[in-house]
């Protein structure tokens, strides 16, 4: 699939470099092409291309936001996504690690509503960028687990398609008001490794009989 991603820092490189390599045609989407991250990305990953930003949704399949949460809204209304998949992979960090919306909503249903026309599904927020680099456990017989969530059933479904190629094992979490609890889920990881210094290199997984 050609994968258009609005955002190429660590969240986003780490998604689109695993991607390339499972055979998807990757788009750096951005108005400047001598920004400092785009360039980082193609100097990382010269099997890249980038397009202005709704040229690069034009051309693509799904489209990745993985940007800082406090620019989405200015992003997202400028653009038409013409009903294809936006994967938020964004959150609302607020200050002291709160919820930056106060739990109020979540931040994918924000995203929603900015992107009228796109099927938004909220993935690949549940841990840091280190966890999407690297997503074997070769130790145990279980796929780390990527959890989602999404009003649109068949979005859904060619997500957990990413989720696989990625090395996920995919759990729906249902519709998108589902993506608050997955923002805490962040919050839990981010306080768990960035404030009290827990290894990143851990991911939640689902048993069941």
């Amino acid at each position: 699939m050609k994968l258009a991603f609005i955002g190429i820092g660590n969240v986003g490189l780490a998604l689109a470099n695993n991607l390339q390599k499972k055979g998807h045609e990757i788009i750096v989407a951005h108005n400047d092409s001598k920004n400092e991250t785009v360039q980082n990305a193609l100097h990382n990953n010269h099997n890249f291309t980038t397009n202005k930003l709704q040229e690069a949704l034009d051309l693509s399949d799904v489209v990745f936001l993985a940007t800082p949460f406090s620019a989405n809204e200015e992003i997202l209304k400028s653009l038409k996504f013409n009903g294809k998949i936006l994967i938020d992979c964004t959150n609302p960090i607020g200050k002291g690690l709160s919820h930056g919306l106060e739990s109020k909503t979540s931040g994918a249903q924000k995203i929603q509503e900015w992107s009228k026309d796109a099927k938004v599904v909220k993935a690949y927020t549940i841990y840091g960028f280190e966890n999407l680099m690297n997503t074997s456990f070769p130790k145990y017989n279980v796929k780390p687990l990527m959890m989602i969530a999404g009003n649109d059933s068949v979005s859904k479904k060619i997500v957990s398609k990413l989720n696989a190629d990625l090395g996920f094992e995919t759990l729906d979490t249902g519709h998108l008001d589902q993506a608050l609890h997955l923002e805490h889920l962040t919050l839990l990881w981010v306080k768990m490794v960035r404030r009290d210094g827990h290894h990143p290199n851990f991911t939640w997984a689902m048993l069941a009989s």
